[in-house]
């Protein structure tokens, strides 16, 4: 039996991004021949099922021969401690204090990318290489908010490296190996499918476009890789859900050659930042201002002097494009803005009482952490359930709040359809239905136009924080 080489095989299995479509057609085609010749001799040159288990064995190569060529990148980590003993070395992890994972040496000068969280707060790292060698590793740079760090060792020998892929052509149904350190079990290999791409709101880092995989990710596989048919690294694995099976979460390599490459640079991750606050559009937000749903993400507040209020960026706006990009959430927007260099002006497109517009924004340096409003879905057709005074300094200071005018809400109903969406004692109401409020009065002459039944768009200010939130009242 003739076998077919590495790259021959990868040639015919691996044309035009469809090596997932055909694995899938041959391993089926195989399967079915051998079934459908079970009576003859699997060995007989020419017979179907000898044709069958050729077609499997060079799958299988393609397979074993990736997993040899992976593994040698590969690292074992171990954060080192200090006490008065010296130098431990630390083999569990605990809350709130770095644990052994994995990571991959992604150039011949010993640069190696892993998990934030499996460095923690050490600044060195034991590292530990496929031909048993240790080395030092100090820590370059961390990234919390991607929850990426990267670490240089030296050594008298260029190391084994792995490469980037794209992670923007990943697809769902691709075969992936995750190769990893599962319990200290060194350099494990698992195989399997991209479940999902763009996956968020997992709640693990700030900024989260994760690939979904069914690739077996244990505790110590954080930090490594995931890698394509051909080789190249399209994720970095961080996470699995612990009650779950076959669910685990990497980063794009993108995201990740990003955030190395600044890392390296200059030892932290500078970011752009638009200066606003900013909520998902539900279905009544979006009725109210004349949109679709999820067409876009509704700013709620633009802070003084920062780019969006330079560009004319307005509250009430629904941010609908970034440099052509559609925004549809509000961590799409967080990580897109994110993306952007300080300085750069980038087109940002809003629609504004139903006119669209494409405002130049310069970017600046971000400086704290993005802000979203995060309220309950709306719900209808109960009273407000809201006690309102004007906003006295005195106020004001009890409910730390930097404005000097507005209607107070003092109390609300329990059980109220304000209570449900949120709201509460010390919130200021700023405007009404789109129309600015600032005294009682004015509040009551705005509610006063409102027919019964009617649904109240209300713009509300906590702290230094604003959103918006609908109400339908049952009451003219």
């Amino acid at each position: 039996m003739v076998r077919l080489g590495y790259t021959e095989v990868m040639n015919r299995f691996v044309s035009a991004g469809r090596a997932t479509a055909i694995l899938g057609v041959c391993l089926a085609f195989a399967c079915s021949t051998v079934s459908a010749s079970h009576a003859a001799d699997p060995v007989a040159a020419g017979s179907p099922a000898a044709n069958g288990l050729r077609l499997l064995e060079e799958i299988q190569a393609v397979i074993t021969e990736l997993a040899e060529t992976a593994k040698p990148s590969v690292v074992n980590l171990f954060p080192i401690t200090t006490s008065g003993k010296g130098r431990e070395f630390q083999a569990e992890r605990i809350p709130n204090a770095p644990g052994s994972g994995s990571g991959v040496i992604i150039d011949p000068e010993g640069h190696i990318i892993t998990n934030n969280h499996v460095v923690g707060d050490a600044t060195e790292i034991e590292v530990r290489l496929s031909d048993k060698t240790k080395l030092i590793a100090q820590v370059v740079g961390k990234d919390p908010d991607t929850d990426l760090a990267v670490l240089k060792v030296t050594a008298d020998r260029p190391l084994p490296s792995a490469r980037f892929g794209d992670s923007t052509t990943v697809r769902v149904g691709q075969w992936v190996l995750a190769v990893g350190n599962p319990f200290g079990l060194d350099r494990t290999v698992t195989l399997g499918v991209v479940s999902g791409i763009g996956r968020e709101n997992v709640n693990l880092s700030r900024y989260e476009n994760f690939i979904q995989t069914d690739a077996s990710i244990n505790p110590g596989n954080s930090g490594g890789p995931l890698f394509n048919l051909r080789g190249e690294v399209i994720g970095i694995n961080t996470a699995i859900i612990n009650f779950a099976q076959g669910i685990g979460f990497a980063i794009p390599s993108n995201m990740a050659k990003q955030v190395l490459q600044q890392l390296v640079a200059q030892g932290r991750v500078v970011r752009g930042w638009l200066g606003v606050g900013i909520q998902p559009l539900t279905p009544e937000l979006a009725k109210k201002f004349g949109v679709s749903e999820n067409e876009g993400v509704l700013v709620n507040e633009v802070f003084e002097k920062d780019p969006a209020a330079a560009a004319g960026i307005k509250p009430g706006d629904i941010i609908t494009r970034i440099e052509g990009v559609v925004i549809d959430t509000p961590n799409r927007l967080s990580r897109i803005v994110a993306g952007l260099l300080p300085g750069a002006t980038t087109k940002v497109e809003v629609v504004r009482n139903q006119q669209r517009l494409i405002l130049d924004v310069a970017l600046s340096e971000r400086r704290d952490q993005a802000v979203v409003a995060a309220l309950p879905q709306s719900r209808t057709e109960v009273k407000l359930g809201l006690d309102i005074q004007d906003l006295t300094a005195a106020l004001a200071e009890k409910f730390k709040l930097r404005e000097s005018r507005g209607i107070l809400i003092t109390k609300v109903e329990p059980g109220s359809l304000a209570q449900s969406e949120g709201l509460r004692e010390g919130d200021l109401i700023k405007e009404v239905n789109r129309v600015d409020v600032g005294t009682v009065a004015e509040f009551t002459s705005a509610v006063g136009k409102i027919r019964r039944g009617d649904t109240v768009l209300l713009r509300v200010l906590r702290e230094s924080r604003a959103f918006y939130v609908v109400l339908k009242s049952s009451e003219p």
